[in-house]
C-alpha cells in the first residue's frame, strides 16, 4: 500500500556538499556562510536586516526582548498557533492575551476581537501566519499606530507570502522564521529574525550570543582580542551546517512554494463540495502553503476519521491544539480566555499531507482516501 507521509524534505547532494564543506573547514559555528545566509536572506525578502538564529522560539524571545517587553507588560496573540508563540512573552515576564481566530474561513486572528482586549498594559501583538496565510495586517498595523504597540510577526509558516507587494515578517517591526524539518524553508532546526529598525536588529544581534560585542568567528579569525559584555544574552546561535543548508534551500524557495500552491489549489478542486468538510482560505492564493488544513463538520468524527485515513496510507496531524487549553496556560490565563471560535475550530482540524514531493495524482488519491475515510466514520446522532 502507498503511504503518503505529512511533510517530506528535498535535500540532495548539492546539500549534502555543502554540508561536508563545511565540516572540511573545521568551523562549525557561527561565521562567514552564516553572514552570507544573512545577507541572501535579506535580499530576498528586501528587507535591510535579517540575523539568523539557533530556532524561531530564539527570534521570538529575542524580538521581545529588543522591544523592551517585561513584567507588567500585556501581549497579544493567537491562541491557535504553536505553543512557542506564547511562551516567548512569558519568557520575557510578560502576560498573553489570547485573541480569538476570524473563524472557519479564516485561521488567522479576529482583529475585532484583538481591538476589544487592548488595555493600557498592552505593548505588543504577535500576528501568527497560519498556514502561511498573512493575517489581517492593515487591521492590526492601524491598531497598533493607534495605541502605539509593537508588531511582531510569527512567519514560521509564511515564508515567501505576500501581502500588499511586502513578504510577511517585513511588515510589522520585528520578523521571526523557522526553518525545522518540516517547514518550506529547512535546516533541520534553525531560525531568522528581520526588521527594518537597525536598533533592533543590533540588540537582536547582541542577545543571540551572551550581549558579547564581538563574537568566536572575529576572535577566531584575528579581528578581535577582547570584548565586551553589553546587555543580558542568551546562546542562541545559528551553526555554519544550518546556513550552508539554508543558502540552497533558500535558492530552492519559489519554485517549492510554487508547487506547494499548485498542490494545494489541486486540493480544492478534488475536495470541492464533499458533505461533511470544509477548507479555511478557499478563496485565497496569496499564501506560501505550509500545511492543507481541512475542517470536519463534526468533532465528533475527528478521532475515527483520521484512524481510517492511517489505515488508507495516508499520514494526519492537528494544527493546533490550541494554546489557552495547555495545562500550563489554563491553570494561569483559563478564566480569562473566551475563544469560542477557537475552541470550534481546533476540535474539527485535520491537517493533510503536503509537500513539494507530492504530484496531482498523490492529490487525487489523498482525496480519495478522504472520501472513503468519511464514508467509514459514523456521523454522529
Amino acid at each position: 500500500m502507498r503511504t503518503y507521509q505529512l511533510s517530506d524534505v528535498d535535500l540532495g547532494e548539492e546539500e549534502a556538499q555543502a554540508v561536508a564543506d563545511v565540516v572540511r573547514s573545521k568551523w562549525l559555528s557561527a561565521g562567514p556562510r552564516t553572514a552570507e545566509f544573512e545577507q541572501a536572506f535579506a535580499e530576498a525578502l528586501s528587507t535591510p536586516h535579517a540575523v539568523a538564529l539557533s530556532n524561531c522560539t530564539a527570534a521570538l524571545h529575542l524580538a521581545l526582548a529588543a522591544l523592551d517587553i517585561g513584567p507588567g507588560d500585556e501581549v497579544l496573540l493567537p491562541s491557535y498557533t504553536f505553543v512557542a508563540t506564547a511562551n516567548a512573552a512569558l519568557y520575557q515576564g510578560a502576560t498573553p492575551v489570547f485573541v480569538d481566530i476570524a473563524g472557519p474561513h479564516d485561521l488567522n486572528l479576529d482583529s475585532a476581537d484583538l481591538a476589544a482586549k487592548i488595555t493600557p498594559r498592552s505593548k505588543a501583538i504577535i500576528a501568527v501566519h497560519l498556514a502561511g496565510f498573512p493575517a489581517d495586517m492593515e487591521a492590526i498595523l492601524a491598531l497598533a499606530e493607534r495605541h502605539g504597540l509593537a508588531v511582531v510577526e510569527d512567519a514560521c509558516h509564511a515564508i515567501g507570502s505576500d501581502w500588499q507587494g511586502r513578504k510577511a515578517g517585513t511588515i510589522g517591526h520585528i520578523g521571526c522564521f523557522s526553518f525545522f524539518a518540516n517547514k518550506n524553508l529547512v535546516t533541520g532546526e534553525g531560525g531568522m529574525a528581520v526588521t527594518a529598525d537597525e536598533e533592533l536588529a543590533r540588540r537582536i544581534r547582541l542577545g543571540r550570543s551572551h550581549g558579547m560585542t564581538k563574537s568566536s568567528w572575529d576572535k577566531a579569525s584575528g579581528r578581535a582580542s577582547d570584548y565586551d559584555v553589553v546587555q543580558l544574552g542568551y546562546n542562541y546561535r545559528p551553526t555554519e551546517l544550518t546556513a550552508a543548508l539554508g543558502l540552497i534551500q533558500l535558492r530552492k524557495l519559489p519554485a517549492a512554494n510554487q508547487r506547494r500552491r499548485e498542490l494545494a489549489l489541486a486540493y480544492r478542486r478534488e475536495l470541492a463540495d464533499i458533505p461533511g468538510l470544509s477548507l479555511p482560505f478557499a478563496d485565497r492564493t496569496d499564501g506560501a502553503h505550509h500545511i492543507f488544513p481541512v475542517l470536519l463538520d463534526e468533532a465528533e468524527r475527528r478521532t475515527d476519521f483520521r484512524e481510517q485515513l492511517k489505515a488508507r496510507g495516508v499520514q494526519t496531524s492537528v494544527h493546533y491544539p490550541p494554546v489557552h487549553r495547555f495545562s500550563q496556560y489554563w491553570e494561569r490565563y483559563g478564566s480569562r480566555a473566551a475563544l469560542p471560535r477557537t475552541d470550534d475550530v481546533a476540535a474539527r482540524e485535520v491537517t493533510l499531507p503536503l509537500h513539494p514531493l507530492l504530484d496531482e495524482s498523490d492529490v487525487a488519491a489523498i482525496a480519495g482516501a478522504v472520501r472513503e475515510a468519511l464514508a467509514a466514520t459514523p456521523a454522529a446522532v
